[in-house]
């Protein structure tokens, strides 16, 4: 059974509530960042590209016809914002629009 989003949320928060040092965040952070795949190059477009960012973040969205649900991948030049991309792509991806705008 999938989990919802915010079932994931909730895991997400209770896994950084059981870190008490803020760089113990960071590094999970980090870690879950370059757990991440990297993004295709094909998709490191203008298009993809986050604006009002000070680092470069893509997003990539595929919609699947079958499950209904959208599919996030994306990437960052930085570290931290890769996983705080990562955690943006846990939470949402193949989920269905209407549960993502809900």
């Amino acid at each position: 059974m999938t989990k919802t989003i915010n079932e994931i949320q909730d895991e997400i928060i209770n896994e950084f509530l059981e870190l008490d040092d803020w760089m113990d965040k960071y590094q999970m952070l980090i870690d879950m960042g370059s757990e991440q795949p990297p993004l295709d190059e094909q998709y490191k477009t203008d298009s993809n590209l986050i604006e009002g960012c000070q680092s470069r973040v893509w997003l990539q969205a595929d919609y699947d016809e079958e499950t209904k649900t959208i599919h996030f991948t994306g990437d960052s030049d930085a570290v931290i914002v890769k996983g705080l991309v990562s955690l943006v792509i846990q939470v949402l991806s193949d989920h269905t629009p209407d549960e993502i705008l809900a």
